[in-house]
Formats: C-alpha cells, sequence, structure tokens
C-alpha cells in the first residue's frame, strides 16, 4: 500500500458524511461547483486521484465559480484574522518591511479596481517582493489573460491544501 492510499485524511474524506466532507472541502475552496464535483468523485484510490479530480473541477468553474473560490481567499498581506491556513500561506509578507506592505496594499487595490476581484497567487513560498513584483506584472494583463492565471494560481491553492487535509489526521469528536 502506498503512503497516499493510507493517507489518514484521504481515508476521511472517502468514508465521512457529505455534510462533514463538503465541509473539509469548502476550507480548500469556496466554489460550490468545486466542491460538488470533489464530492461526487469519492471515493479515492489515492492522492492523486484527489488532486486530478480537484484540477478538472477548477478547470471546469465558469466565471461565477471562480468569483465565488476567489471571495474565500483574502487579500495577500492581509489574512483573516484567525485564520491560521491563510498566515501560513502568506507568511512571506509577515516580516516585509512596512514600505512594501503600504505597497502591497495599494497594489491589491489597484488590481481589485481593475479585475474587480482580490489579487489571487500561490503564496506558499514566495517572498513578500515576489508577490509584489507578480502584482505589479499582472496589473498589465487583459481581464481574459488574467482570468486563467488565477484559474492556474487556484489550481496550485487547492492541490496544496488538498494535500494537507489528505494527509493530517482527522479530529477526533
Amino acid at each position: 500500500m502506498t503512503a497516499s492510499r493510507s493517507a489518514p485524511g484521504l481515508t476521511w474524506l472517502n468514508s465521512s458524511a457529505e455534510s462533514d466532507a463538503r465541509t473539509a472541502l469548502h476550507e480548500v475552496c469556496a466554489a460550490r461547483s468545486w466542491i460538488g464535483t470533489v464530492l461526487a468523485r469519492r471515493p479515492y484510490a489515492g492522492t492523486a486521484a484527489l488532486l486530478a479530480a480537484s484540477d478538472d473541477a477548477t478547470g471546469a468553474l465558469d466565471a461565477d465559480g471562480l468569483a465565488e473560490a476567489m471571495a474565500g481567499h483574502p487579500p495577500i498581506g492581509r489574512p483573516e484574522p484567525g485564520d491560521a491556513t491563510s498566515a501560513r500561506e502568506q507568511r512571506g509578507m509577515a516580516g516585509a518591511p512596512e514600505e512594501l506592505k503600504a505597497e502591497m496594499l495599494e497594489l491589491n487595490l489597484a488590481y481589485q479596481e481593475k479585475f474587480g476581484h482580490v489579487f489571487l497567487i500561490c503564496a506558499t513560498g514566495l517572498t513578500a517582493g515576489q508577490m509584489r513584483d507578480a502584482a505589479r506584472s499582472r496589473l498589465a494583463n487583459s481581464p481574459e489573460a488574467e482570468r486563467e492565471i488565477v484559474r492556474t494560481e487556484l489550481m496550485k491553492i487547492n492541490r496544496i491544501r488538498l494535500s494537507g487535509l489528505a494527509e493530517r489526521e482527522p479530529e477526533r469528536a
């Protein structure tokens, strides 16, 4: 048996009640259609199959689904208080100089003004400067090009979060 097949969180996801699995998947991605697609393909033989289902579901998101998914993400540099996942993913901003944080806030606002949603980037492992540079660069994109970049970034985020879900020990009641 491979490690992914014995992943405790994956075993839980495969066997949990739909409402419990739905709640857990909502922590990964807020798009209802994504959650529905991932739920419908249970049970998963391994983490790779779960990630493939996620990629398919993310690729199939329409404009409303993408908007719903993005609404579940706080702006870069401003994770929701008490949201350990966003704080961990955005830790590259935590120690940034105040000037860079202020510039990121301005870039977030300009981005939201232009595209109508938060600047979404898979921030895991990126420095504050890399996130700032990406925001600067992506402001020049067309809405169509940016939508596909957002889809790719969302896919990366979903994969990281799902991998964590699959590997962690389920909480005992």
